[in-house]
């Protein structure tokens, strides 16, 4: 009797343990779900594409393709060049047109030459001289007509002389004093203006020189070479298509639910499905606004969950990562920064 009852409670007893181990069980896996793992995040994205068209900004005739398709360049390198033998030809007309005006400036500024201005004394003294022989042949022609020898029309004569000689002596006089005055003002500030002028269209014209080569604005590799020399090209019509190599940037995109866990800054690990290594990076940009998530980005969300896009800077970047590949982005909560830092 004794032992049927032991062998009841051990019963009891282990069916009890069993509903408590279950029910522990759902309790655990319950707050598992209800709290998830809250080390780490991971983020799906791409690598951007970053890519110039490099165009002349000038039109003219290609003489010169330095680089084929898949060419690595450096920055400051000459990739093409166009015939500089018009824009040289425009810049040695604008050259002259600025002596031109230096000239005509220096002219006006400098004023009358020595020998100019003792012409115009050397006038006065005549006018002076012819003036007064004027008014003496009218002075005398006034007596003569008062003691009946001569007639009113010799001294209306004589006195239109005089008048004239009169004028003919202020005229002279002015003529000296325009040539010790100078030049006017007016005057030379115009011809400032002309040598201004002069000058910005030879600047325009060794730009325009200077536009037949051109240059690789960055490190990067040719991926199109679009025109060949002996080409007619237009200003801004391309004729290479660069891939910038440095830096590397990963466009990932976050939940909504996940936005509190990364700032400007954070630490992450980038890494592709082509190999094992493991690139780190850091955040650099958070969008302010929210976007439906890319058809681009495989994500265990739904298609229709808002997200923010991110721009992360690849600090290790090599060959590995090229452009447009798909990437995984696992941030560490850890290694978050306690404050935003702007991206480089």
């Amino acid at each position: 009797m004794k032992k049927a009852m032991h062998l009841g409670s051990f019963r009891t007893l282990s069916v009890l343990a069993v509903v408590l181990l279950v029910m522990g069980l759902m309790t655990w896996t319950w707050s598992q779900r209800a709290e998830p793992d809250r080390g780490s995040l991971r983020l799906y994205g791409n690598v951007d594409i970053r890519e110039v068209h490099l165009a002349f900004r000038q039109p003219g005739r290609v003489t010169q393709m330095a680089f084929d398709e898949g060419d690595v360049v450096e920055a400051g390198m000459r990739m093409a060049a166009l015939d500089p033998q018009p824009f040289r030809e425009s810049l040695a007309a604008a050259d002259a047109s600025v002596l031109i005006a230096q000239a005509e400036l220096a002219k006006l500024r400098s004023g009358l030459r020595p020998q100019e201005i003792t012409q115009a004394r050397e006038a006065l003294n005549a006018a002076l001289a012819a003036s007064a022989e004027a008014r003496r042949n009218f002075e005398r022609q006034v007596e003569l007509l008062a003691s009946g020898t001569s007639s009113q029309q010799v001294v209306d004569a004589a006195r239109a002389a005089h008048e004239q000689a009169a004028a003919n002596v202020q005229a002279t006089k002015a003529a000296l004093s325009q040539a010790l005055e100078g030049s006017r003002r007016e005057d030379i500030a115009a011809a400032e203006a002309r040598l201004a002028a002069a000058l910005a269209e030879r600047a325009q014209a060794a730009t325009a020189l200077a536009d037949t080569e051109l240059m690789a604005p960055s490190n990067g590799t040719v991926i199109g070479r679009v025109r060949e020399p002996g080409s007619m090209v237009v200003s801004q019509s391309a004729v290479y298509i660069l891939s910038l190599d440095a830096p590397v940037y990963v466009r990932a995109y976050v939940g909504e639910v996940d936005l509190g866990r990364i700032a400007p800054g954070t630490r992450v690990r980038v890494h592709s499905d082509s190999s094992a290594k493991v690139y780190q990076g850091r955040v650099g940009y958070i969008s302010p606004r929210a976007e439906f998530t890319p058809k681009t980005v495989e994500t265990a969300d739904l298609r229709t969950d808002l997200v923010y896009r991110l721009r992360i800077v690849v600090e290790n970047a090599d060959a590995g990562l090229r452009q447009g590949m798909p990437v995984t982005v696992v941030v560490d909560a850890r290694d978050a920064a306690s404050r935003p830092a702007r991206e480089s």
